[in-house]
């Protein structure tokens, strides 16, 4: 497939008990995911994992051996269960202590005065980390090796992911377009499949939802970075959906 060696792909993991226990519903998966397709890399496994030191360990090493980025969010305020930076500092086997250049990010925002032992964890960083600005709360995230450990606060961590978009490799966007099938899921999963057999170099997805008139529909959304190959597909599958429905003797799309 055209592009397939530029591919730059990324894992994310989303640390904290409050999102498996449901006490805080997550805002930055959706995000990060849109963000990611829209400069070119494929967020390709996304992980949630408590605010264990083991856990987060296990798991950020599974990624980062796999991906060309890992994402991280959560865990990297004040208080004693946010444990991230410490993690990570275990994981890359390095030492872990309050960092100068981040201390002066905090002042930046709090009186010296008002620095103490809680608000100095956040600027505790991997040794050979690079900060990442924060131009919201001036806290810094950073970025170790492929690992770029951000704010699990909404509104900080996509500050965070601006602040780090234009230092990322990046690879040939993906390209995708949707054919709504007004049809169900059902009456064209047979003939969908027989299209996706010819173009299997084109990624298409059946995505079912009920429509405004209260019926059962379906989208089929077609992912390539190839356009002309994109293209041959859609028209296979518009001209699919069409003959589902001469068939049934209804409205195609």
């Amino acid at each position: 497939m055209v592009g397939q060696a530029e591919a730059v792909t990324a894992g994310l993991l989303v640390i904290g008990d409050e999102i498996l226990s449901g006490r805080t519903k997550d805002r930055n998966i959706g995000y990060i995911a849109e963000y990611l397709t829209a400069v070119g890399i494929d967020l390709a496994e996304v992980r949630v994992v408590p605010d264990i030191e083991d856990e987060i360990v296990a798991a950020l090493n599974a990624l980062r051996t796999r991906y060309t980025y890992v994402f991280t969010t959560g865990g990297i305020g004040p208080t004693h269960d946010d444990i991230t930076a410490d993690a990570v500092a275990k994981a890359f086997d390095v030492s872990i202590d309050v960092d100068p250049r981040a201390r002066a990010m905090l002042l930046e925002r709090i009186a010296e005065a008002d620095l103490n032992e809680a608000r100095l964890r956040m600027a505790r960083i991997p040794a050979g980390a690079e900060l990442v600005a924060n131009p919201v709360s001036k806290a810094p995230g950073f970025w170790i090796g492929n690992v770029i450990v951000m704010a699990g606060v909404p509104t900080i961590m996509q500050a965070m992911l601006d602040e780090v978009a234009p230092k990322l490799r990046t690879g040939v966007r993906m390209l995708s377009e949707t054919v709504t099938a007004n049809a169900k899921e059902g009456d064209i999963g047979g003939p969908l499949k027989a299209v996706a057999e010819i173009h299997t170099d084109v990624s298409i997805g059946s995505y079912p939802f009920m429509g405004e008139d209260g019926r059962p529909n379906t989208n089929l959304v077609l992912r390539s970075r190839d356009p002309a190959r994109l293209a041959a597909a859609v028209a296979a599958v518009r001209m699919m959906v069409a003959e589902v429905h001469a068939a049934r003797g209804t409205v195609g799309a």
